[in-house]
């Protein structure tokens, strides 16, 4: 099996002829070219793992045939072949993206070992292509599943951001609708996708070291700093950080975060120079901000700050017709991790979901499947299959018609109105303001549950 592809580029015959048969030996695979516009083509043509590449031809420079082959493929190894006291040559083709140099008359034994290195140094950048190229595919806009009107803006929004300079993007929207993933598809489909993405849990982080963990710090800064550490905000330069629960972040360190977003700078702890960062801020939290901003708990110029574009991402009660998408969706995910072939969900479990409220949103969808899929090996999930709140969570408290309702009319009397304003108002709130499943709950049509809701202030007149 050949070791690797190996071009050569000189217009010396001999030394063509010498590298053909000492690395013909060693396994590899050599083809060869006496000029620099015929080793562009056979690169463009036939790309090998490495080239070595004179710095003089008879046609066009070598450093011109480098800048070609950068074109091609910016991450080509090529290795420069220099003619001696030539060095100065060679130390600009370094700066132009050359693997290496070697000078005239070299020693094949030290030339071979270059070549070995070259290999590993080809390999891993393969790997770290790939590896980009998975994540990429992972967190495409099509990871966002759901065809509902409001996940439709959602992917229309956020494909706009990622393809923006927007510095800020605050993503809101309760636990479980997948804002982690969000944040991740706007890195990935942003033109920083080769950069670091940089996660925080604010939550996870103590006061006590949240601004080192930001910032870094430096050298003896403090008792047990005995090296220099670089913080978040610098390993994630030309990329994103993602700080995620920001609503949770203490007042204090938000001053300072609002002067880096500011200043794109800032200092390590015990540090006197500034730190230049280039990079795009993403925010969530499931915290209502407004809210936290009225009640002192959030800076109202840092609020405003990130929220330049703000993503909202609405709970699952809110797209229905995405529920059965997604749990087919984790059904296919779960049989390729498990091994298994389950085929979907039964009729019966389709009802189910349909009629659950879902407060953990996708999140709970996720878990319940995997729940199923892990304890189970029918064909189809069934009811049972279910934990106890997704299987009677849809249950009213009574069945209206299953068994006459014991109501007793106090000696004082009622205000109807009071108690059908009532009934409304529990509807709504065991649904999560879900105005079809409310209606089924109280056994009226939509426009009827509407018009009810507008007389007893629920909904304003224009909504009706």
């Amino acid at each position: 099996m050949a070791k690797a592809k190996v071009l050569v580029i000189d217009d010396e015959k001999l030394l063509r002829w010498s590298l053909d048969q000492n690395l013909s030996k060693d396994g590899y695979t050599v083809s060869t070219a006496e000029k620099g516009l015929d080793g562009l083509s056979q690169f463009r043509e036939d790309p090998p793992d490495i080239t070595l590449l004179d710095i003089h031809l008879p046609d066009i420079s070598g450093i011109t045939v480098l800048e070609g082959i950068k074109e091609i493929n910016k991450d080509a190894i090529v290795i420069m072949i220099t003619a001696f006291g030539d060095v100065q040559t060679a130390v600009k083709t370094i700066k132009l993206g050359a693997y290496d140099f070697v000078e005239k008359p070299f020693n094949m034994d030290k030339l071979k070992i270059i070549l070995d290195k070259a290999l590993e140094t080809s390999s891993l950048r393969k790997e770290v292509s790939n590896f980009r190229s998975q994540l990429n595919s992972k967190y495409a806009p099509a990871s966002l599943i759901g065809s509902s009107q409001p996940m439709k803006k959602v992917l229309d929004l956020i494909q706009k951001v990622a393809k923006s300079d927007a510095s800020t993007v605050m993503l809101q929207g309760e636990s479980g609708t997948g804002k982690d993933l969000v944040a991740k598809v706007i890195h990935y489909q942003s033109a920083r996708k080769d950069k670091p993405f940089v996660e925080i849990n604010c939550t996870a982080l103590p006061e006590t070291l949240i601004e080192s963990e930001l910032f870094g710090y430096e050298k003896f800064a403090f008792t047990d700093a005995k090296t220099m550490k670089k913080g978040m905000f610098e390993l994630a330069d030309s990329g994103t950080i993602y700080l995620d629960e920001i609503g949770d972040m203490k007042l204090s360190t938000q001053a300072k975060l609002l002067k880096v977003i500011e200043n794109k700078s800032f200092k390590r702890v015990g540090g006197i120079k500034d730190i230049d960062v280039d990079l795009r801020v993403i925010a969530a939290t499931n915290k209502n901000l407004d809210e936290e901003v009225r009640n002192g708990n959030f800076r109202e110029d840092l609020y405003y700050r990130l929220k330049v574009i703000p993503v909202y991402l609405p709970p699952l009660r809110d797209r229905e017709e995405d529920i059965l998408h997604l749990a087919r969706f984790f059904i296919d995910l779960f049989n390729r991790e498990f091994r298994k072939s389950t085929k979907g969900l039964a009729s019966e479990t389709e009802k189910l979901f349909l009629e659950y409220h879902w407060p953990g949103n996708v999140r709970e969808i996720k878990n319940v499947i995997e729940r199923a899929m892990i304890l189970e090996n029918e064909v189809y999930i069934l009811p049972e299959h279910l934990p106890m709140e997704v299987s009677s969570g849809a249950a009213t408290a009574y069945s209206v018609g299953a068994k006459p309702m014991d109501i007793r009319l106090p000696s004082s009397g009622i205000d109807i109105e009071e108690v059908e304003k009532e009934l409304i108002r529990q509807a709504l709130d065991s649904t999560k303001g879900n105005q079809s499943k409310a209606s089924r709950l109280l056994n009226l049509s939509r426009d009827t549950l509407r018009y009810r809701m507008q007389k007893f202030g629920f909904l304003p007149e224009k909504d009706v």
